[in-house]
């Protein structure tokens, strides 16, 4: 596939708006594109901070590809990946990403296949910062007077940020906001 086809298949997720709030009354919420550019700054932001210290870069390559496979599949609430049979997200997931991803590099996948995996620091850095940054929004979303969202604060609340001392501290900094 040439680059430049490669590149347009991930424009979807420019438009593509995170299901979850339209489900509960956001009527114009955050596309996955936004969502993956606050998680890239919630790596940048937190990765210097990691000790013993992480490979940022890598994380943050992660973060930028995590959500890549929604290009084609969309952005599946939990709701409905919950009556999913077991496996079916993941492996529709896969073969996106597999689709998507092996056109741009074999890097590019590789740390693609890195996060999914959850083997190493960073890939489970950058997933806790993915949840985070559902933190970040949903405090945004209370701030704007939104209501009805408590869900979203226990998903935050159950966030294991133990490996991570600094995303532990942000995780307290916005269930205080909350």
């Amino acid at each position: 596939m040439p680059l430049l086809e490669a590149l347009l298949a991930l424009q979807p997720l420019h438009d593509l708006p995170r299901t979850g709030w339209i489900l509960r009354g956001i009527e114009t919420p955050e596309s996955v594109g936004d969502h993956v550019l606050a998680t890239a700054f919630l790596v940048l932001a937190l990765g210097p901070r990691v000790e013993p210290a992480i490979d940022v870069e890598r994380a943050l390559a992660m973060a930028v590809l995590h959500d890549v496979p929604e290009a084609l599949i969309g952005d599946l609430p939990k709701s409905a990946a919950e009556l999913l049979p077991p496996g079916a997200k993941q492996a529709a997931e896969q073969q996106a990403a597999r689709q998507l991803i092996t056109p741009l590099s074999g890097l590019a996948l590789e740390r693609w296949q890195e996060y999914c995996a959850k083997a190493t620091r960073e890939a489970r850095f950058a997933r806790i910062c993915d949840r985070l940054q559902l933190g970040l929004r949903l405090v945004a979303y209370v701030r704007a007077g939104r209501r009805g969202l408590d869900e979203f604060q226990g998903t935050v609340r159950e966030l294991d940020c133990s490996e991570f001392p600094a995303a532990a501290e942000l995780k307290a900094e916005i269930l205080a906001a909350l």
